[in-house]
């Protein structure tokens, strides 16, 4: 078998990649592991209403029956968001869910990966993971950065999750080669707030302009994507130091428990959602549908240089 015979690409989403029309590629670990049922499957269809809204063609990834999914049929994606023995899966786990038939909720890392098997450019989801709290003594660093510096996907994300060291993050994308453009901003957004304290790379001040600047990158066939850092609208950005100790209070909490590696980060957003009494969860799913806003019209740009 060839990594072709892996793939379950939809017919509309094929036709559409084929004929170089924009595509925008939608992760399933939000479905699954970051949003409860019946809310998660009402995210997913206004998701991608929007992506379509834009004029892009919407492509939720998954791994089910032994396949790569690029789109999702209504069960599939009923099967997603019910998350009934669905795993959490990041490059390391691909082998092991596909050659044992698991369903497999998709990471950051994970959506990437599928996206350039098969040929999407653009990729829209909440925050991008990196380096977590702490990590000079757990080495606990997301593979979404591995993945940022290695495979030709622009991530279009409200930067890295504010959990995170979000400046040990941007010095390992730094020195993996990974440009972080800002979306009109030069401030590097911390996912629930418009500002962390660290700076972009680059302010790009269209999606036009951010499409020309990928498509130079991979014309010079310089490896790896992009993190296109796009800041939660100001109508629902939460306050920079109220949060720090939400997440200071979850962290710790997370510490007590003994939670580590892949659950950290859907334990940590649960409680935080938890602690801001609903507020945050509400700010996320504002982020991600203006992700998905802004990534399906740098996807229309990229699509007429293409």
């Amino acid at each position: 078998m060839t990594m072709k015979d892996y793939l379950s690409i939809t017919p509309e989403i094929q036709q559409a990649i084929d004929s170089g029309k924009p595509v925008v590629a939608l992760e399933s670990t939000i479905l699954s592991h970051g949003m409860p049922f019946p809310q998660n499957v009402e995210f997913a269809h206004k998701v991608e209403e929007i992506v379509r809204g834009e004029g892009a063609i919407p492509a939720t990834t998954a791994i089910i029956g032994g396949k790569l999914k690029v789109g999702l049929t209504s069960d599939e994606l009923d099967l997603m968001c019910k998350a009934e023995n669905v795993g959490k899966v990041s490059r390391r786990d691909v082998a092991v869910y596909l050659a044992t038939g698991k369903t497999g909720a998709t990471t950051v890392a994970t959506t990437m990966m599928i996206s350039a098997m098969a040929g999407i450019r653009i990729f829209a989801t909440g925050g991008i993971g990196g380096v977590h709290r702490g990590a000079t003594e757990t080495m606990d660093i997301s593979a979404d950065l591995q993945e940022l510096a290695h495979t030709p996907v622009a991530v279009i994300g409200a930067g890295a999750k504010s959990l995170l060291d979000i400046g040990l993050t941007l010095e390992y994308l730094e020195t993996m080669g990974v440009p972080v453009i800002g979306v009109d901003t030069m401030d590097f957004p911390a996912f629930y707030c418009r500002k962390s304290g660290f700076k972009v790379d680059y302010s790009a001040k269209d999606a036009n302009e951010i499409a020309r600047i990928l498509k130079t990158k991979w014309d010079l066939g310089l490896q790896g994507g992009a993190l296109i850092a796009n800041p939660i609208p100001k109508e629902y950005e939460l306050d920079f130091d109220e949060m720090e100790a939400v997440i200071n209070n979850a962290l710790n909490l997370a510490k007590e428990q003994g939670i580590r590696g892949k659950d950290t980060t859907p334990f940590l957003l649960s409680h935080i959602k938890d602690l801001t009494n609903g507020v945050s969860f509400a700010s996320n799913l504002e982020l991600a549908y203006n992700n998905a806003r802004v990534a399906s019209r740098i996807a229309v740009e990229y699509s007429k240089l293409s």
